[in-house]
């Protein structure tokens, strides 16, 4: 498998969720000392989770701090900038081996600090600070394309929040529609949908339906990872925080609540943190470890 021919500890959490059985399991390798592309690649596709996150000895820039790592993400067909859920699962994942604290985790997209506390309970709960996040106008060719690909119509899009690409670590298309049930009716074109978002370098479309000021449900097809949807997707949860914030649509600071995973039986709750005068966003949550019982 390595060059010291070793098969490396593989671990399974869900992030999001307290439970087993929902928000998002993504793979943890704490040690991927040694692993190569390939080999990444493939843990990630045996696994099956839309995200997997490798760990290995920090950049030269981080040498020398305490808890700093390179991490690499790997979807079962490719490797990803950035995943929200797979950091705050590996962060969880070494605070049960080195105690809670402060990580340094330099990604693709760049550094990302993580903090995990634990509760009077003794539960878990992680938080990652995005990249600086981008929010880009999307061309309405491209919207309709992806419409179709979707099987809705602009008539299902909510006027108040028009579509754009938000970014913080990775790229993600952002629908919101006028209604609950619209969100819950999901069955659309995978190759149509995965060409689309390829030729746009978007890592998922997030489809979002507000339920009150500062509470969102949220979907997120991913189709060019090889997974039909995302149970809950951080990253998108951080482009999406800064979305609404420049367009206005929440105060500038502000905790929004965001409920993902429900329409597929995984339930998990993101916690999106946006301060005033921080163009960041912090994502958090909860997680715990897989046992073999509740593999997907």
């Amino acid at each position: 498998m390595t060059t010291a021919n070793r098969r490396p500890e593989i671990l399974r959490y869900t992030a999001f969720s307290a439970d087993p059985a929902g928000g998002n399991p993504a793979g943890v390798v704490l040690d991927a000392t040694g692993l190569t592309d390939a080999e990444q690649l493939s843990i990630a596709a045996e696994l099956g989770y839309s995200e997997t996150a490798f760990l290995t000895a920090p950049p030269a820039e981080l040498t020398g701090l305490d808890r700093a790592y390179t991490v690499r993400y790997f979807s079962p067909r490719a490797e990803v900038s950035f995943c929200g859920h797979a950091t705050i699962a590996a962060a969880i994942a070494h605070a049960e081996r080195h105690g809670p604290g402060d990580l340094q985790f330099a990604t693709p997209a760049g550094v990302v600090p993580v903090t995990v506390t634990s509760t009077a309970e003794g539960a878990l709960h992680a938080t990652l600070t995005s990249v600086e996040p981008a929010v880009h106008k999307v061309a309405e060719d491209d919207v309709d394309e992806a419409l179709q690909a979707l099987g809705w119509f602009r008539a299902d899009l909510d006027p108040e929040f028009p579509p754009r690409i938000g970014y913080a670590g990775a790229r993600h298309l952002i629908l919101a529609v006028r209604t609950r049930a619209r969100l819950a009716d999901l069955a659309y074109d995978f190759e149509r949908l995965k060409d689309f978002m390829t030729a746009l370098d978007l890592t998922t479309v997030q489809l979002v339906w507000r339920e009150s000021a500062t509470v969102f449900h949220v979907r997120d097809p991913f189709p060019v990872g090889g997974v039909v949807e995302d149970p809950a997707t951080g990253a998108a949860a951080a482009a999406f925080g800064a979305y609404a914030r420049e367009l206005g649509l929440v105060p500038e600071e502000t905790i929004l609540h965001l409920h993902q995973g429900a329409d597929m039986g995984r339930p998990g709750e993101l916690r999106v943190e946006l301060s005033a005068g921080d163009p960041r966003v912090r994502v958090s949550g909860t997680g715990t470890r897989v046992p073999e019982r509740h593999e997907p």
